[in-house]
């Protein structure tokens, strides 16, 4: 197999799981490999669980590298939801096996990596298959920590909202009181505390 000149490995990198109340943020860098192209990559809140899934499949059997890492929400917490996804999405290129040329990243800010060529693309998960392909397992990742969290902490139905604020998780918050994996620095969990 011939080996792709390391100006034209790209990764996209994107996150999952800014706006939550619980669990960690995650984010995903991947490398496509030009001569497997998936078909259908977009961004990950545009498709259904089980296309999400198959094309998940797809970017781990034929992406050149990917990886995954997040932050947890004990270091959301401490150093704020931004800084938490960016040492999330410099922790998924640093993660990677082949350091790619070029990194663009999903929105309007950097990660702090040196050493890296990196250009943010607003809703580049709409426009760049890399950065499509790493919100696909970004979403997949978190969506399974949730199921994990369900099983843990089954009154709060992380299953269903994925720990998002919805009308149900701030009912079952405000009846069941605050979990382990709750963010404390978010507002709907902040004023319960307080």
């Amino acid at each position: 197999m011939d080996e792709i000149p390391i100006a034209k490995l790209v990764a996209g990198v994107d996150e999952a799981g800014r706006g939550p109340l619980a669990g960690s943020v995650v984010a995903a860098a991947v490398i496509l490999d030009a001569r497997h192209p998936i078909e259908g990559l977009t961004d990950s809140k545009k498709l259904s669980a089980t296309r999400r899934e198959q094309l998940e499949e797809q970017i781990k059997l034929h992406a050149s590298a990917w990886a995954i890492a997040e932050s947890s929400h004990h270091e959301v917490d401490q150093i704020n939801i931004l800084q938490a996804s960016l040492l999330a999405m410099k922790r998924a290129v640093l993660g990677l096996r082949l350091k790619p040329g070029q990194v663009l990243v999903d929105g309007n800010r950097l990660p702090d990596l040196q050493g890296y060529r990196m250009l943010a693309i607003v809703k580049g998960d709409l426009s760049e298959p890399c950065i499509s392909a790493a919100s696909i397992l970004a979403k997949q990742f978190r969506d399974r920590q949730m199921i994990e969290l369900d099983r843990l902490y089954p009154e709060y139905q992380f299953a269903r909202h994925k720990g998002y604020p919805t009308v149900l998780h701030r009912q079952l918050l405000r009846l069941h009181g605050v979990s382990p994996a709750h963010r404390r620095s978010f507002g709907p969990v902040r004023e319960l505390l307080e």
